[in-house]
């Protein structure tokens, strides 16, 4: 008969697994640590956000929030399971379970008791030290293959902004915004965001 330290470590993924996690695994898993799955390989969160990190999502989730008062869209912050299908919608089918920093999603047949299946429309990542690499990388690329519209990266230390707009199945990357800019948003539409404002208190 198992203990219950054993019956929970059972529980939980081995990073040394050469095959592929589903979502239906990830159910299954009893853990104390939040994890995604990204194409069936599990990243581990390496450390709670830090103090920054959630400064700056308290602040845009505020701004967000206040123009999408009334509006159809919805605005949801992590914890929350957006599962990114590519081909059926079944929990043993689906690789890739992220935890967005912010999404938005117009679109409410996509979001049901478990949170959001397929892409969201907006999506903001708030870079960490310990998460860039996998921000960068492998989030950019299934987000740009899910059809994910527009992808945001904030840098709360430098107080940048960096816009991917969906385009033709391509992400194109605006400048580097910063301070003195006001960024809009082309999913919705009449959203702005002073920069100069936003991080004026960002310390």
């Amino acid at each position: 008969m198992k203990t219950k330290e054993e019956k929970s470590i059972a529980k939980e993924p081995s990073f040394s697994y050469g095959g592929k996690y589903s979502y239906a695994d990830y159910l299954s898993w009893e853990m104390d640590e939040m994890v995604e799955i990204i194409k069936g390989k599990v990243f581990k969160w390496t450390a709670a956000p830090n103090r920054i990190h959630q400064k700056v999502v308290n602040q845009l989730s505020f701004e967000l929030n206040k123009f999408l008062n009334g509006k159809q869209c919805e605005l949801y912050p992590a914890p929350f399971d957006v599962r990114l299908p590519t081909k059926s919608k079944k929990n043993e089918d689906i690789f890739t379970v992220v935890q967005p920093d912010l999404c938005v999603i117009c679109d409410k047949s996509k979001l049901d008791d478990a949170g959001c299946i397929g892409a969201p429309d907006l999506i903001v990542e708030i870079l960490s030290p310990g998460n860039n690499r996998k921000e960068l990388y492998h989030k950019y690329e299934v987000y740009r293959e899910s059809g994910v519209k527009e992808y945001w990266l904030v840098h709360p230390f430098e107080h940048t902004l960096l816009i991917y707009t969906l385009k033709n199945g391509a992400y194109a990357a605006s400048r580097l915004y910063g301070k003195g800019d006001i960024v809009e948003s082309s999913v919705l539409k009449g959203f702005q965001l002073d920069l100069e404002e936003f991080f004026k208190n960002m310390d």
